[in-house]
């Protein structure tokens, strides 16, 4: 297994719960400390995604697996809702197209609700009417992602931090993987599949064992989202997520809440070169004008840089949408492999249900 954020950790605990031998990983030294740390550490609902795709089906399946998780193991997390708000007459109709696949993908509950329906719910809101999501909910996500490594190390897998993968070669009827470790030695494991969750790195892995990446479509374009805390002296109050119609290379800047109520806005998105995870406390105007179309009250001076982070996207800039890769790659003459590129958002939340399918693409 290479890779220790969420999806690392989960397709980890599945494997060693069905009985595999697995060593895990992680070029940093801890765990989930990459993309899984800088999020929104949003639970989706399963809205956006084209029917039958990886992202739709991951996410409402992952969605009902990450809930029954949180509540058995007593990870902190919400359902506390989700208002997509249209404040225009034509961004209603997306609102239309939002509940009508979210109903096919199989988010529970949704709704259209009018203007006055929005403010009795979100009095700081303004809207000509939004979709309701009341599924879609809000997790400790550190928390989330440890679990599933306690739960891997219980059933005997071995977690390793600080270990880079830098050589992955076909040997002997299964893989040799060689890492470096942080003092610079180098040691080889050998294993009869491999499985690639390395995030923002998945592609050198794949690399590595052999992929032409380029010729399959999976060069990664490094997205970057910026995120603004909200002074609690500004007097805005939410109770649920707030978002805006989707457009563009994220779901726009929206009203996130973590789990003790203190507020954020965005992320974002830009694309980058190379991740970077820097704050320009400069967008403080662009967001405000972004959220102050559907919340009228909010002022530029109540913002302050927070963090960054940055989404593995495989849809360059104005491309369309593209969907997880999961695949196993014994087509392509390296039975054992298992790829998976592109993990952005719904990964959170689709975690759980990727690593299902892990354990049955290795059989």
């Amino acid at each position: 297994m290479v890779g220790g954020g969420v999806v690392g950790l989960a397709a980890a605990a599945a494997l060693a719960r069905a009985g595999r031998s697995v060593v895990l990983l992680e070029r940093e030294t801890g765990f989930g400390r990459g993309i899984t740390s800088r999020n929104s550490q949003v639970v989706h609902a399963g809205l956006y995604y084209p029917p039958g795709s990886w992202k739709a089906r991951a996410c409402v399946r992952g969605r009902e697996l990450l809930y029954e998780r949180c509540a058995r193991l007593g990870i902190p997390h919400r359902a506390l809702g989700k208002l997509v708000v249209a404040t225009e007459d034509a961004e209603v109709r997306t609102l239309e197209g939002l509940l009508a696949r979210g109903g096919e993908n199989g988010a529970p509950g949704l709704e259209i609700l009018d203007g006055r329906a929005v403010a009795r719910l979100e009095p700081c809101v303004r809207a000509r009417a939004a979709l309701l999501s009341p599924r879609t909910g809000i997790v400790d996500a550190g928390a989330f992602a440890l679990s599933f490594a306690a739960e891997a190390e219980a059933h005997g897998a071995l977690l390793v931090g600080g270990a880079e993968v830098v050589g992955l070669e076909r040997a002997g009827g299964g893989w040799s993987v060689r890492a470096r470790r942080d003092s610079g030695e180098t040691e080889s494991i050998r294993a009869l599949a491999v499985v690639n969750a390395a995030g923002l790195d998945a592609v050198r892995v794949a690399r590595l064992a052999g992929l032409d990446v380029d010729a399959l479509g999976w060069r990664l374009h490094p997205c970057k989202g910026d995120y603004f805390s909200l002074a609690p002296a500004s007097g805005l109050r939410f109770t649920r997520l707030v978002y805006p119609v989707p457009a563009g290379a994220g779901l726009g800047v929206h009203v996130t809440l973590d789990l003790d109520g203190r507020v954020r806005l965005g992320p974002d998105a830009e694309y980058v070169d190379a991740p970077r995870f820097d704050v320009d406390a400069r967008k403080a105007t662009r967001f405000c004008d972004a959220v102050h179309r559907f919340v009228p009250g909010l002022r530029e001076e109540w913002l302050a840089p927070e963090f960054a982070g940055v989404r593995p996207k495989l849809a360059g800039p104005g491309e369309g949408f593209r969907d997880f890769v999961v695949s196993e790659e014994s087509a392509r003459g390296l039975p054992g492999l298992v790829n998976l590129v592109g993990i952005e958002s719904p990964g959170l939340t689709a975690a759980p249900a990727l690593a299902e399918r892990v354990v049955e693409l290795l059989g």
